[in-house]
């Protein structure tokens, strides 16, 4: 098969690694890509959210199938515009993809569909949750327990210029739920942790993901199954009987309460940093998955899990999430995947040959091992060897669920 996918961050460098090990095939395209993605397949120069662009491509290259990274061109349509003329597409419809491209309308969706979520609030008073209704790179989300933090907070979001949401603020450890969908069916993937804050402790402003790691310990089996019960199938099934079917990666962000499961918010597509560490956990033909999902035909078989633990840790700009980095030399990569690391590119060029900075969150080094303790300090192990001026990343991913070190 003749693959495009469309995107630039670690999550596709993530893709792109898994999609190589196919025996399906034959050929990897990326639009744009970066350059860790260009040593796995052909880049081309085409921004992903230039929907015609994309589809001008896709039809130059005669590919079989685009699968989709972003969130921004699938909320823009791209996946309709690429179906009308005959190309599958791992990716939701535009009308499906409102579920991540509008909290309200994702509230509609969960009303209707039974899933369990926070309370909507008439008036921003603390404690709550401040929420920009549309698309914000992970970062549209104000959480304010006194009232100065909700001034603050409305002050934030006004520069996004969306409709806010106000919601309850509850309490509980988050986790990641995902399933790959084909407008019908729903299959479980395993279940990660993301850590948003920029700061250790959980400390500072949001940012689109500082580390990941998967599987989160308490959710396996039936209960992983019982959470894809409760957050993905029922909206699976509500978007398909609105005539919106949902073709892609159904992403449920669910906070854990003492009261039960709530869905937090959804997203139509791989997380990442989460992809990073939750790929190189599946065993299987990851593309034959995608395949047949984009074309209505998912086999829940084609894809298992290895035992194990995977942790990723985001190196970032020192300025990040306000600033990012650009053209500082980036040295020790060699050196991390010659640990036994993965090392995912975010956000780098090549310059004269060499890797450097180009952007906020710069590169995802992942390591996997027998359990989350060995993985964790196997991945902080490879990011000791990565440096460049400024490099900033958090110390406590995958800490607590790691156990005592």
């Amino acid at each position: 098969m003749r693959v495009l996918l469309v995107g630039s961050g670690g999550r596709e460098h993530a893709l792109a690694w898994k999609l190589v090990s196919s025996p399906r095939l034959t050929e990897l395209h990326c639009a744009p890509g970066n350059p860790g993605i260009a040593a796995l397949g052909q880049c081309h120069p085409v921004r992903a959210d230039d929907v015609e662009a994309v589809l001008g491509l896709a039809r130059a290259l005669r590919v079989d199938l685009v699968v989709v990274g972003p969130e921004v061109p699938l909320v823009a349509g791209l996946a309709d515009v690429l179906r009308s003329v005959g190309i599958s597409v791992y990716g939701p419809s535009r009308s499906a993809a409102a579920i991540e491209g509008s909290k309200t309308f994702a509230k509609e969706v969960m009303a209707a569909a039974g899933v369990p979520t926070a309370a909507i609030l008439d008036e921003p008073v603390a404690p709550c949750v401040l929420k920009a209704d549309g698309l914000a790179a992970g970062k549209g989300v104000v959480v304010c327990r006194t009232q100065a933090e909700v001034e603050a907070g409305l002050a934030e979001l006004a520069g996004l210029g969306d409709a806010l949401v106000v919601e309850e603020l509850l309490e509980g450890p988050e986790v990641s739920v995902f399933a790959v969908c084909d407008g019908v069916s729903a299959v479980a993937l395993p279940a990660a942790q993301d850590f948003k804050r920029a700061y250790d402790g959980d400390d500072g402003p949001n940012t689109g993901g500082m580390g990941s790691f998967a599987p989160v310990p308490s959710i396996h089996g039936d209960e992983l199954e019982r959470l894809v019960d409760l957050t993905c199938r029922p909206v699976v099934a509500e978007l398909a009987a609105r005539g919106h079917a949902f073709a892609g990666t159904l992403f449920a962000g669910v906070m854990l309460t003492p009261a039960g499961p709530r869905v937090l918010e959804y997203n139509c597509r791989f997380g990442d940093p989460e992809t990073q560490s939750l790929l190189p956990l599946l065993e299987g033909d990851l593309l034959s998955m995608l395949a047949d999902a984009a074309a209505g035909e998912l086999d829940p078989g084609s894809v298992g899990t290895r035992s194990g633990a995977a942790v990723t840790v985001v190196l970032a700009a020192g300025d990040y999430p306000a600033g990012g980095d650009r053209g500082s030399a980036i040295t020790g990569i060699e050196a991390a995947e010659e640990r036994g690391a993965l090392v995912f590119h975010a956000g780098t060029a090549l310059h004269d040959g060499l890797v450097v900075t180009n952007g906020g969150r710069i590169l995802n080094i992942t390591a996997v091992g027998a359990d989350l303790a060995e993985a964790r300090v196997a991945a902080y192990g490879a990011a000791d060897l990565i440096q460049w001026d400024g490099v900033r990343r958090r110390d406590d991913i995958a800490l607590v669920a790691s156990g005592p070190t």
